[in-house]
């Protein structure tokens, strides 16, 4: 198993992206290409005084790199000699079976979509994200980014992914438990996506039990919940900033007496229990699913630990042999005659 690191990508590239790959390399004994500057990363693995020689661990050069703040449209046109757009490359030729990258997500999201491209049967990719829930599991969100306008069989895609990640990754339901986000649980709510995908979602072999409103992502009453990426990336980012906020009002609360400060030091196993369920560096990225090799979005303000993590949960993905279970899975489980008489239904 090779993986492919885009070594210069993320805020604190290309430092903690040497030092996630080096942890990685070190523990699991699996093989990553370095991808970036030649001369740059050979420069900061002097300076952090280690040594890769003995570590499965190779450089490609890439003389160019694709900022933050860059149109993903235009890198991808203009910057093909970026490391973000020759680590894709890398696994589209099958020197490498999965790509991470903590780089701008808009450019990562078009290199694994249109460099290492769809599977085979897969019209578009989604991205999906785990949110830890009440019951002490994970309850998978998809797609949360990767497409703004779905149409229904686009949907059904994204629960088949969710279903296949839940079951072989997850590991916490061999029937996942499959929703569609709506405002309202009953039949017949929701837009017109919603309901042109329902009775589609009926017709699948898929453990489907309805519709899921926005409490449903924590509670834990669903393993899986589908959306298209516009309203995903919405909730998404809500939770994210909520989460922050949340932790800063709790600080400043204590600070502002003695009991309360007393009071913090002995909620604080609790507090460290919860902040590691809620921390993304343990987790180490979101997956784009259904492309022909795995790829790892991973945060752009990603330490070490958390590049570690990303590695490791790309080589799962290689191991669990996923993209060949996922495909098995939309073949078996989703009726396409039945589906496409409905969808004509719909339509007229």
């Amino acid at each position: 198993m090779y993986i492919a690191l885009d070594a210069m990508g993320g805020d604190y590239a290309p430092t903690c992206n040497i030092e996630g790959a080096v942890k990685f390399a070190s523990e699991y004994k699996t093989s990553v290409y370095l991808v970036g500057n030649k001369s740059i990363l050979e420069e900061h693995i002097k300076r952090q005084n280690l040594d890769i020689s003995k570590l499965p661990i190779e450089i490609v050069h890439a003389e160019e790199t694709i900022g933050m703040d860059e149109s993903p449209s235009i890198a991808l046109r203009k910057k093909r000699n970026s490391s973000m757009h020759i680590a894709g490359k890398l696994v589209r030729e099958g020197k490498a079976q999965a790509f991470v990258s903590a780089g701008n997500t808009g450019a990562a999201m078009s290199i694994g979509k249109f460099v290492i491209g769809a599977a085979e049967g897969i019209e578009r990719p989604g991205i999906a994200v785990a949110f830890p829930n009440k019951k002490g599991s994970r309850t998978v969100l998809i797609d949360v980014g990767a497409n703004v306008d779905s149409r229904p069989r686009h949907l059904l895609y994204f629960a088949v992914m969710g279903h296949t990640y839940v079951k072989e990754i997850l590991g916490t339901s061999d029937t996942p438990k499959i929703g569609i986000l709506s405002i309202g649980e009953e039949e017949g709510k929701g837009n017109e996506l919603v309901k042109d995908t329902y009775p589609l979602l009926k017709m699948t072999k898929l453990n489907f039990i309805g519709n899921a409103e926005g409490r449903d992502i924590f509670t834990g009453d669903f393993d899986v919940i589908v959306c298209d990426g516009f309203v995903g990336n919405v909730v998404l980012k809500t939770a994210e900033s909520l989460g922050t906020i949340i932790l800063e009002m709790i600080k400043e609360e204590v600070e502002k007496s003695f009991i309360s400060k007393v009071g913090a030091v002995l909620m604080l196993p609790a507090l460290k229990s919860f902040k590691k369920k809620a921390d993304f560096t343990e987790y180490g990225g979101a997956p784009l699913l259904g492309t022909k090799g795995t790829c790892i979005i991973t945060h752009g303000r990603a330490d070490g630990k958390a590049i570690k993590n990303a590695l490791k949960f790309a080589s799962e993905f290689v191991n669990h042999d996923f993209n060949n279970k996922l495909l098995q899975n939309l073949n078996t489980l989703i009726p396409m005659e039945l589906i496409r008489a409905k969808e004509e239904e719909i339509q007229e």
